[in-house]
């Protein structure tokens, strides 16, 4: 593994529990290796004819460059690149779980997980009341440092991240946005970036909006008929986690249906599922490299394969994430 630029100290941490779990099990010492450099160490992995398998976890730019060179070797690679998760919230949603799921999916960790919620997309006869109570949960929420209790939203990443999210906030103003809520930076002591969530809504799925800000700022668009928000829902270059809140099953399953991504869930928000990897490669081992480069752990647009829902492939669906109100 040659672990990010910005996050090293995470990389070994996971090195050391994974290292603790194989000894549990009598497994090699040598299963795994932290490689700590900058984006040469990274080219060398994709350059590396030994390295059947590359998994690269960052840009969509940088997806365009590994994916190129390692097939020009005939390696493969599992690209997770770009995501932009939405939540579609009908008119027969339970407003008091939606805003739990919410906010939840859009604040926690400020708003940096590969399936954050990004995008709100609601009922134009339930918007004003449903803005109205994540408002009022927003402000409440506790920013800083997240080893204490209570704290729901740590640092960002880096000041680069503060100023991206204050150019997308910037760019949602100039389409007419409305800041409900949040973007400000909070002062706490000690290093690090600190930011209030962002609630922004917005009069249609602008071009800021479909482009993914690795920040805590959630834009909300209403919608007035199902299948407006569907194609809303659609209406975005990258695909991973998604999500529908209702209490009717017809909505639901035909969510389930035209959902475009590869984690769909019902009456829960878009993050905590993780995608798992499972490798095409079945007959044999195989050396694995993972990168995970400084910008950004985004998913890969259109998914041809899948992600995986829980332990089953989303191409069969068989496997749902539900919660019932």
């Amino acid at each position: 593994m040659e672990a990010s630029e910005t996050t090293p100290l995470t990389a070994l941490a996971c090195d050391a529990l994974l290292r603790r779990a194989a000894s549990d099990v009598d497994a090699p010492d040598d299963l795994h290796h932290v490689l700590i450099g900058d984006a040469t160490t990274g080219e060398a992995l994709v350059d590396d004819p030994r390295v059947a398998l590359v998994s690269a976890t960052g840009s969509v730019p940088m997806g365009r460059i590994v994916a190129p060179r390692v097939a020009a070797r005939f390696g493969r690679c599992l690209l997770e690149l770009g995501g932009n998760n939405a939540a579609i919230v009908t008119p027969s949603a339970d407003l008091e779980l939606t805003v739990r799921g919410v906010v939840f999916a859009a604040a926690g960790t400020a708003g940096q997980r590969c399936t954050t919620l990004r995008r709100l997309i609601v009922h134009r006869s339930v918007a004003d009341d449903l803005v109205a109570r994540l408002a009022t949960v927003y402000a409440g929420l506790r920013v800083g440092n997240p080893f204490d209790d209570g704290v729901l939203v740590g640092p960002l990443i880096s000041p680069r991240a503060h100023d991206a999210m204050r150019s997308a906030l910037d760019r949602a103003e100039l389409d007419g946005g409305i800041l409900v809520s949040g973007g400000q930076q909070v002062e706490v002591p000690g290093d690090g970036v600190y930011v209030s969530p962002a609630l922004v809504r917005m009069p249609t799925q602008t071009e800021v909006v479909r482009e993914e800000t690795f920040a805590p700022i959630l834009y909300v668009l209403p919608y007035d008929d199902f299948d407006e928000a569907l194609a809303l829902h659609n209406g975005v270059p990258q695909g991973l986690s998604s999500s529908i809140f209702t209490t009717d099953q017809r909505e639901a399953e035909r969510f389930l249906a035209r959902s475009d991504c590869g984690i769909t869930n019902v009456n829960i928000g878009t993050s905590g599922a993780r995608s798992a990897v499972r490798s095409a490669v079945r007959r044999k081992p195989v050396a694995v490299a993972s990168l995970v480069p400084t910008r950004g752990r985004l998913h890969a647009p259109r998914h041809e394969h899948g992600q995986l829902l829980g332990r089953t492939s989303a191409r069969s669906r068989s496997r749902i994430r539900v919660r019932t109100p």
